[in-house]
């Protein structure tokens, strides 16, 4: 009975967002902790997960960055996940949309801005990534971004029953790419290494230890192409022909009888 009661709580949880529950402790006035509120506690989050990251990262770590008791904290909300998921928010506010309901026509541009701000979210706070697959993503901001991506791709003028495929080519593409570009720059930091020093000695320890290699030789080739000075801008070129390519999908869709 109890695993079957614990299967039933676990399913029962949704979303920080559709859960009314009062904070913890009595309720008076007199109960909640001074000088703390949702904002502050949300906002110190964020910036310990910037700079320490999501396996680091515990209410009584928090409640150290506030100066406060891991109680103070529970009075706001009732689970870390609680706070995960207002944290996950919090930075889909960074975003700005592009207008996407005064000139349609103007989908490619808008699909692009969309585009690019998400995958800058994703190298800026790098632990957002494993955090959108966890939960409904149904907090203000995040919803907000998903009907100007609703409306965007609406505007390519694709049928109804097409509309979530160019939606995952897209935006599942730029988060698979906004994820490993994070997750590069951690593997950097964490070397004490520039994003250039790591490249070339992962690139030159590779081809030293697989020389005959046919997925090496290959791969050299296209290494021996570019004509980048860092690994920023390799990474915009990448970026930008794979948008393109994604944008000219969408195309030849619309082009089909």
């Amino acid at each position: 009975m109890a695993k079957a009661a614990d299967r039933t709580q676990r399913r029962a949880r949704t979303s920080v967002w559709l859960e009314s529950r009062a904070p913890r402790g009595s309720g008076r006035k007199g109960d909640q902790p001074s000088g703390l509120d949702r904002d502050r506690i949300t906002g110190a989050t964020v910036r310990l997960l910037d700079a320490e990251g999501l396996a680091r990262f515990s209410m009584r770590r928090l409640a150290a960055e506030l100066e406060v008791t891991a109680m103070s904290v529970y009075w706001y909300v009732d689970t870390k996940d609680d706070l995960l998921e207002l944290a996950l928010d919090a930075v889909c506010a960074e975003i700005r949309l592009p207008d996407t309901e005064t000139d349609p026509s103007a989908w490619r541009a808008q699909l692009r801005d969309l585009a690019r701000a998400y995958r800058a979210l994703l190298v800026r706070h790098p632990w957002v990534s494993p955090l959108v697959g966890q939960f409904l993503n149904v907090g203000p901001n995040w919803l907000r971004y998903s009907l100007a991506v609703q409306r965007a791709v609406r505007n390519t003028g694709l049928a109804p029953q097409q509309r979530n495929g160019a939606i995952a080519a897209v935006f599942q593409f730029v988060y698979g790419y906004g994820t490993m570009e994070g997750h590069f720059i951690a593997r950097c930091n964490e070397a004490g290494m520039t994003l250039e020093e790591y490249f070339r000695d992962a690139v030159g320890t590779v081809n030293e230890e697989l020389p005959g290699n046919e997925t090496i030789r290959g791969a050299q080739e296209l290494m021996n192409s570019r004509t980048e000075d860092t690994v920023v801008e390799m990474w915009e070129r990448d970026f930008e022909t794979a948008l393109d390519l994604m944008i000219a999908g969408i195309e030849g869709l619309l082009s089909r009888p």
